[in-house]
């Protein structure tokens, strides 16, 4: 079993840990969700008819403003919502929704491309608070 620890920048939200649903593709809770299913709905979307619930989503970038911030809250407030979410980049707004959702969320890893660090399957613990994932697997 390896363990690897990635740094990246200070975070918002609590101390999660989960299993990780990765993609170089980017991320919009307004377009790519289907958030009464809990599911990745946009067709054309890498993780497309995939459960992001209960998940450590893995993405590029964010996609989207206001809509995409305030749609983490309602997910988390209804039970229907990823653990945490890791970028390589976040935009601010999206932070603050995550802020407001109570959701850990990370991004700008000092090792690279976090869609190529972690994969799919993954067990994976975010300290938002430390800038620290962790990474477990066979």
């Amino acid at each position: 079993m390896a363990t690897i620890k990635l740094k990246c920048h200070v975070g918002v939200g609590p101390e999660v840990s989960g299993e990780a649903l990765v993609t170089d593709d980017n991320f919009s809770a307004r377009y790519d969700l289907d958030r009464d299913r809990g599911i990745f709905s946009r067709p054309q979307h890498k993780l497309a008819g995939q459960s992001y619930v209960g998940k450590i989503m893995v993405f590029n970038t964010a996609k989207g403003g206001v809509a995409s911030a305030w749609m983490l809250h309602q997910m988390k407030s209804r039970g229907i919502a990823p653990k945490a979410i890791l970028f390589n980049s976040v935009n601010p707004i999206l932070a603050q929704g995550a802020a407001l959702a109570d959701m850990a969320m990370c991004d700008r890893f000092a090792d690279g491309d976090v869609t190529g660090l972690i994969r799919s399957g993954d067990q994976v613990t975010v300290k938002p608070e430390q800038g620290l994932v962790t990474i477990t697997r066979d």
